[in-house]
């Protein structure tokens, strides 16, 4: 009676066999590929000269156009009543001068004859030069009103194609408010973002591999620019690569790999992704322990990674053999056995 009331004792853990690699140095391999948009090197924001209401647009997002097309107009009739008043001046400035030479030419008829003075035709020659002076500024006001006149009109100063549309018909606008923006035709870039921990291995002239989503064209590239500041909202930098030959449609993805600014060649120890789990706040391993068939925890500092493997720079030696799959149902001091498959496969069970 008194044995069946007893606690059945606990079970004992059972014996898991795992598959170990064993630690060891290899070369980085992976190469930074960084995602990209195509742009044309040169991209205007038009806008006009002058204020008014929209009254006409005569273009399409993604139309192309050429130098001096038409692109938008204002109402011009406001900057028209001011060229006829600019007019009006221009003549009775005319009127005023011709009227002075002549009085000067009658008077001077009369300084001949010994009628008036000297200091009378100075009176009249300086009147003559006031006049004078008051025509060329009408006629630099009448200049000046055209040129407003004229501004009324938006047109393309290159050849492009029309990439967007910021303001519409009917839209009172003032001086110098973007309403199309124009990618210029000739040479293109790739934009891409660089992070801040790899913005340093980036550098203007580094010769670059570009990849093309579409069709998956293969084009060379170079660096030529690297942006001075970070992205207040990404902390990215922007940097931009000039293609060389025909270049991919204007906003195609396309994939930038640095030839010679990717990971160091140098060793380092790389573990499989499957071997770490979680430790407080860091990163472990388990080691195998030969003598004693059991694992221990080791704690490792993660680098980085290097495609699907991660980059160890501290906490395990070459030549550790560590648990690589079913690291989660493992406890300290566990015993375990060298999984073997049914089947043996020549392999090796070194880590690259």
């Amino acid at each position: 009676m008194l044995a069946a009331c007893s606690k059945a004792p606990p079970p004992e853990e059972p014996v898991r066999a795992v598959k170990l690699v064993t630690v060891g140095e290899s070369r980085l391999e992976a190469q930074h590929e960084y995602a990209g948009e195509v742009r044309a090197r040169v991209e205007s924001r038009l806008g006009f000269r002058v204020g008014g209401k929209i009254v006409r647009r005569a273009v399409e997002p993604g139309q192309r156009v050429r130098a001096g097309q038409l692109l938008a107009q204002l109402d011009a009739r406001d900057y028209q009543l001011a060229a006829d008043a600019a007019r009006a001046q221009l003549r009775a400035a005319t009127t005023q001068r011709d009227l002075a030479a002549a009085d000067l030419k009658r008077y001077q008829s009369l300084r001949d004859d010994g009628f008036i003075s000297g200091a009378e035709m100075e009176r009249r020659s300086a009147q003559l030069k006031a006049a004078q002076a008051t025509l060329d500024q009408a006629q630099a006001q009448l200049a000046a009103q055209g040129n407003q006149t004229g501004y009324t009109n938006l047109v393309a100063d290159a050849a492009g194609i029309v990439t967007g549309v910021e303001a519409e018909v009917g839209q009172v606008i003032g001086a110098g408010t973007p309403v199309v923006r124009i990618a210029q035709d000739g040479a293109r870039d790739v934009v891409f973002a660089v992070p801040e921990d790899r913005v340093g291995a980036v550098r203007v002239g580094q010769p670059v591999d570009v990849r093309v989503w579409a069709g998956d064209a293969r084009l060379a590239g170079s660096v030529r620019e690297v942006a001075a500041a970070a992205d207040p909202g990404t902390r990215t930098y922007a940097v931009k690569v000039a293609l060389a030959g025909a270049a991919p449609p204007l906003g195609a993805t396309a994939y930038v790999t640095p030839r010679d600014g990717g990971a160091p060649d140098q060793p380092a120890i790389k573990l499989p992704t499957s071997a770490l789990w979680q430790q407080g706040q860091g990163s472990a391993v388990w080691v195998f322990d030969e003598a004693s068939g059991t694992v221990r925890a080791q704690a490792v500092q993660v680098a980085g990674a290097d495609g699907n493997e991660a980059v160890i720079s501290a906490g395990v030696a070459p030549g550790m053999r560590v648990v690589a799959s079913g690291v989660h149902v493992l406890a300290p001091g566990q015993q375990v056995t060298v999984y073997r498959p049914r089947y043996e496969v020549p392999s090796t069970e070194s880590a690259r």
